[in-house]
């Protein structure tokens, strides 16, 4: 159930929008201004918002990024008002929809807000394997642990097990915890009071109050500090947290789901994960095999994301060439699905003709490490490309080191923020400028194209 929460009168064809919304399962709050759906969104949590374009867009865009409220928002007005769309998709919003609503459109948002609803896609009897073991488990309470290396879709199928669960029809809350420092990451998972710290204007629910009911997925858990596990276990044990400045502890009703890319049992031999939290998390594990070990799956995911984004893209559907089938199953993909979905983007956007060539495929196919090693070793220690450097501006290095770098991690921020050593909200900034510039940002994984105006093309 997608939790939607409209900000302007109902009356006319914003009203239509939220009775197809309603109708299509989605559970409506409704606001009347920016400032009163800012104090909703903080109190509560959303997975879509819809503003009016005759409010602020801006102002809500900024004020959800400065209180770290990770929800899309979706500009909503007439038609005809081209201007006003520029100005909102300008202003930060992801989409814009054009009034009177569409309802496959309305369908569609709402389906990209709660991620994919269908059942991963699978061939390979080492992923059927997985997919059985998960919704065999899917209506028990018990922790789950799914593990596998970045791009396989742990989400993807946390998600999938929240919907085979006893719990479908609460909210599925998903934090990723390398994204966050520590004192921001226990604000987020639960929550404060007013005046609990410098800049808490407001109270605020955590991801565990958010999802009381439903699903918590706690992403790149063995990131955390080993004081905030702490508080994890606790909240497992007791079914009770404590929010920051809060008087007392608030009860909560949530089944953990969490997914590493790390060797949990590793980092508890390492004292770096506690080993209690550890066996509290792994009642059940899940390990999502890499693509290179399930290659039968390689062909249908790649369809299927050929479809999602001709559609997206407002383009036809094109099939593979033979040549183009050929290369897909030939790499080794080290980014995995991820990698893949990115792979399949681009060359549905590259592809001319009838099908999808081999000439679309573009492929990242890292340097040979035998050459680096035969290289002489004055060469080799000397800095690469220091010549290209000089005369060039600070920050035009600085922009291509981080588009690179972006590149390279196929469009995952968290990652790319790691390897530069910068926070995520730093690199969130700094993209944001380079796109205001005009410069090609890479898009994070999952995310959809920003669709040229009208939005209603898509459908």
């Amino acid at each position: 159930m997608t939790r939607l929460l409209i900000i302007g009168s109902l009356e006319a064809e914003l009203g239509q929008a939220a009775r197809i919304a309603t109708s299509r399962g989605a559970r409506l709050r409704q606001a009347d201004g920016v400032t009163s759906g800012i104090t909703l969104a903080r109190g509560e949590g959303f997975d879509l918002i819809l503003c009016d374009v005759l409010h602020d867009v801006a102002w809500l865009v900024t004020s959800l990024e400065a209180e770290r409220i990770a929800c899309p928002v979706v500009a909503c007005g007439r038609n005809a008002d081209a201007a006003a769309a520029v100005r909102a998709i300008q202003a930060g919003a992801k989409e814009f929809l054009p009034l009177p609503p569409d309802a496959e459109l309305i369908a569609a948002m709402l389906q990209a807000a709660m991620g994919e609803a269908d059942a991963p896609v699978h061939r390979d009897p080492a992923m059927a394997a997985v997919l059985k073991r998960a919704e065999g488990v899917a209506r028990a309470e018990a922790s789950v642990l799914i593990t596998g290396e970045s791009g396989t879709g742990k989400e993807v199928l946390a998600r999938h097990i929240h919907r085979h669960s006893r719990r479908a029809e609460g909210p599925f809350v998903a934090l990723n915890c390398a994204a966050l420092p520590e004192a921001l990451l226990e604000s987020e998972l639960f929550g404060h009071e007013k005046g609990a710290f410098s800049g808490a204007v407001a109270a605020r629910r955590g991801k565990f109050e958010q999802a009381d009911g439903g699903t918590l997925l706690l992403d790149e858990i063995g990131e955390m500090d080993p004081r905030l596990q702490a508080k994890i276990l606790r909240a497992l044990q007791e079914r009770e947290i404590d929010r920051l400045g809060g008087a007392g502890p608030v009860r909560v009703d949530v089944r953990i789901l969490a997914a590493t890319n790390r060797d949990l049992s590793a980092e508890v031999a390492a004292g770096r994960f506690r080993e209690d939290l550890f066996f509290r998390l792994n009642v059940v594990a899940l390990r999502i095999p890499a693509l290179r070990d399930r290659p039968d799956d390689i062909l249908p995911i790649a369809e299927h994301f050929a479809r999602r984004y001709a559609e997206a893209n407002g383009m036809p559907q094109r099939r593979f060439a033979p040549a183009a089938r050929a290369a897909l199953l030939g790499h080794t993909w080290p980014g995995n699905v991820r990698e893949l979905e990115n792979t399949v983007h681009r060359a549905v956007l590259l592809a001319e003709g009838d099908d999808i060539g081999a000439e679309a495929v573009e492929l990242h196919v890292p340097a040979p490490r035998a050459a680096t090693a035969a290289m002489p070793e004055a060469q080799a220690a000397r800095p690469v490309g220091v010549a290209a450097l000089v005369g060039r501006r600070m920050e035009e290095v600085e922009r291509d080191l981080i588009l690179e770098t972006l590149t390279h991690c196929l469009g995952n921020r968290t990652r790319a923020a790691e390897i530069l050593g910068i926070s995520i909200r730093t690199l969130r900034n700094k993209l944001h400028e380079y796109r205001a510039a005009g410069a090609a940002v890479p898009m994070a994984p999952g995310q959809m194209p920003m669709a040229p105006f009208p939005y209603a093309q898509l459908g």
